[in-house]
């Protein structure tokens, strides 16, 4: 089982170079996260953006820029289109995000006429953590894309906690539904459905994994919170594998308190598309990115 981001690495370098397409990717920390990448044996990239800018920050950065294939492209609207017509064409395996802000990399996915997104898709943002205080990798969503997921998009975003957990080498994940309290609270809609989604898992129509809730977060990261709130009979209270967030304001917070406040390092990237697409901050430091960029080339058939 795969308990560490560095572990990603290793594992998505036994399958190979993958074709990386980089939408506007001129920034320093998307340049050098993909020259690592490249230097780890990961991927072959082909970079949409200005060359000269490209080249300018690779001279800066002391970045070979000899190893990118670059189009010359000057608007991020159009890098973006350039490079998911390339993943779409299978002239890539993995699309990522550069300099090009959130909102447009996701018109750009979500293009019914572009054909990444399947009809009647279920877009969604699924995140890797490493947090210094457990001693296994941890997988959430959703941080970063659906505000709301209704109780069928929550069904489909435990699906994709199941598959990537299995990338981890879990085959049957313990999939946390957070709410305010482990009591089953009839006014609170988390609350509700993350009762009826335990029970969904218990008759076995979520996949093969085990699903608990509603659980407080102390609850579900910590046994002996558990236990001095004698919740009985769980598998998932205190040793989760994922955490269902209920909405995108719960997800984020606890997203960005773990990275800034507990230290914990990450990787990420976007379900329900063709192939996996990288999304991270424009904020994002150059490891955050390169362990990203790791995930999708993992995922990537």
């Amino acid at each position: 089982m795969i308990t560490k981001l560095s572990q990603i690495v290793e594992e998505a370098q036994k399958k190979g170079h993958k074709r990386l397409a980089v939408a506007y990717g001129q920034d320093s920390h998307t340049l050098s996260a993909v020259y690592d990448a490249y230097k780890e044996g990961l991927v072959e990239p082909t970079l949409y953006g200005d060359k000269q800018v490209i080249e300018e920050v690779c001279g800066a950065e002391g970045i070979d820029c000899s190893i990118f294939k670059i189009v010359d492209e000057k608007s991020d609207v159009n890098c973006v289109r350039l490079a998911v017509a390339a993943v779409v064409a299978g002239d890539a395996d993995v699309l990522m995000k550069g300099l090009v802000s959130t909102d447009k990399y996701m018109r750009g996915i979500l293009n019914k006429d572009a054909g990444l997104f399947p009809p009647k898709g279920v877009l969604s943002h699924v995140a890797i953590l490493e947090m210094p205080s457990l001693p296994k990798l941890l997988c959430i969503s959703d941080v970063a894309v659906i505000p709301a997921p209704d109780f069928k998009q929550k069904q489909k975003l435990i699906g994709y906690l199941i598959q990537t957990a299995r990338l981890l080498g879990i085959d049957t994940p313990k999939i946390a539904c957070i709410a305010p309290s482990e009591q089953v609270l009839p006014s609170v809609p988390s609350s509700t459905e993350g009762a009826i989604l335990a029970k969904m898992g218990d008759r076995g129509q979520l996949g093969n994994a085990i699903v608990d809730g509603p659980l407080s977060l102390d609850v579900a990261l910590y046994k002996e919170v558990a236990e001095h709130k004698k919740v009985k009979g769980s598998a998932v209270a205190g040793d989760p594998d994922c955490l269902l967030f209920p909405n995108i304001e719960s997800a984020n917070v606890f997203f960005k308190a773990a990275t800034h406040f507990g230290g914990a390092e990450l990787a990420a990237m976007v379900m329900g598309t063709k192939v996996p697409c990288v999304l991270t901050s424009r904020g994002d430091s150059r490891l955050t990115k390169m362990y990203s960029i790791a995930l999708a080339c993992l995922a990537a058939r």
